[in-house]
């Protein structure tokens, strides 16, 4: 009996490991002990060495913690070949993470025979999650009322943005979902809801099948579990360039909520409105749209992006929550990239403005024109105010927010560029500054504010 321990890096995420829960269910299936791990384990002992150790990765710019996830963990095995990581960032970033770290690097996807044990014929992707781990510890991913699966795996585009090209590069356009499911009622009960993270199950030649599965699963519109409505999730969202009438019909027999479509480029504006006004033709009301901001578009776009779904809210009767998504690139191994046509200023306004959101942009006009303005020109100066007017602005609006965007309308147009350029650094050297407006202006940036 091997003795195998399984850790997911500290980082929150909303969905559990499905590859390391399948590396448990294979790893049980051959008799041996398995542990699960969320993070830095402090009871571990080091004089206990472990056979295996599996550690999953997300996204790159999470490479800090990775690492110092991988090297806490070298002191548990007796050589750094026995902790074997993969997943996203395992994918992406193969050989720099191999020479920082030593350890045995899986890339991709586990669907190939003799992955993990030379000659083993398991293809551990086929095998059902082990949702049994997760009790192991005390991290809540929220999804413990629900089904979580694959219809599809892949995606026939190659969006330059996007890593599921390089990490799941075959599409498969239908999964068995009901042997899935089934399998996983078996073993665990009945769940209320569906979680599917299919990439582009739009673009399957199987999509009516998909849908059948997903009805005979139990999954109808207006279907009940002890009680409460049961939901479908595509998690991460359907391609508006597959979406047809047909298709929504399709959509509109089954409980999805929300319907998930991204907007990602102004470019699309005719296209994405003729979706949503066809979704809720259909009874489609409620909507999420993940919007991504800081790649090629400009904040002009953005705004224009964010409004848009705000009044087709007030006009449909939709209810279209926005999550705006910061651009990154694939390899970044931080948060700090800066687009084309974007500065630091203006990306940090926004995060400030989503954090007095809560991370969302809301249905109605009234509170979208209070967080993000009446028009891109407001939008533009409310992104650039000092931080905490931004936040808090119930507190300050009347009063220094106000004043302070009078002041900065004053400005030229080379004061505004050097006040957001010279904003965004820390800290702030006012010799060097030679416009008393700019001065009275950045003073509020170097503040210490209490709330």
């Amino acid at each position: 009996m091997r003795h195998i321990l399984l850790v997911e890096p500290g980082y929150k995420n909303k969905y559990p490991p499905l590859g390391l829960m399948k590396i448990a269910r294979y790893h049980k299936n051959k008799g041996d002990y398995v542990q699960f791990i969320k993070g830095i384990a402090s009871g571990l002992k080091p004089e206990k060495k472990w056979d295996r150790i599996y550690i999953s990765t997300l996204f790159t710019f999470f490479w800090k913690e990775t690492i110092k996830t991988i090297n806490f963990y070298k002191k548990f095995v007796e050589t750094t070949e026995q902790i074997f990581v993969g997943g996203v960032s395992a994918t992406l970033l193969r050989d720099e993470l191999h020479e920082t770290t030593g350890v045995s690097i899986v890339t991709g996807l586990l669907d190939f025979p003799g992955v993990l044990d030379v000659g083993d014929t398991t293809i551990i992707d086929h095998l059902v999650p082990d949702y049994d781990l997760l009790t192991q510890s005390d991290y809540s991913y929220g999804q413990e009322n629900a089904y979580i699966g694959y219809a599809t795996r892949g995606c026939p585009n190659s969006c330059s943005f996007c890593a599921v090209s390089k990490i799941e590069p075959i599409f498969h356009g239908y999964l068995p979902l009901k042997k899935q499911i089934r399998t996983l009622e078996d073993l665990y009960g009945p769940r209320r809801h569906l979680t599917l993270l299919d990439n582009n199950v739009l673009a399957s030649p199987n999509f009516n099948q998909i849908i059948d599965d997903i009805i005979k699963l139990g999954f109808y519109k207006g279907a009940k579990l002890n009680g409460g409505l049961r939901y479908v999730d595509f998690n991460q969202g359907l391609d508006l360039n597959f979406l047809t009438p047909e298709k929504m019909g399709r959509l509109s027999e089954i409980p999805i909520k929300p319907l998930r479509i991204a907007f990602d480029h102004i470019e699309l504006k005719e296209r994405y409105v003729k979706c949503i006004h066809l979704a809720a033709e259909y009874g489609i009301l409620n909507l999420s749209n993940y919007v991504l901001y800081n790649f090629e578009d400009t904040p002009e776009d953005f705004y224009e992006r964010l409004r848009i779904n705000v009044e087709l809210n007030e006009k449909l009767g939709t209810k279209i929550y926005s999550f705006p998504m910061k651009y990154i690139p694939l390899n970044a191994k931080d948060r700090s990239y800066i687009g084309e046509h974007w500065n630091r200023r203006l990306l940090r306004g926004v995060q400030c403005i989503l954090m007095a959101t809560l991370g969302k942009v809301g249905l109605r006009l009234d509170f979208f024109e209070a967080a993000f303005g009446g028009n891109v020109k407001e939008f533009l100066e409310i992104a650039v105010m000092p931080e905490h007017y931004i936040i808090y602005r119930e507190k300050y609006k009347n009063n220094e927010a106000l004043s302070w965007r009078k002041a900065f309308n004053s400005l030229t147009l080379e004061d505004k560029e050097q006040l957001a350029y010279i904003s965004s650094s820390s800290p702030i050297d006012f010799k060097t500054l030679k416009s008393r407006k700019l001065k009275k202006l950045l003073l509020p940036f170097s503040e210490k504010v209490k709330e």
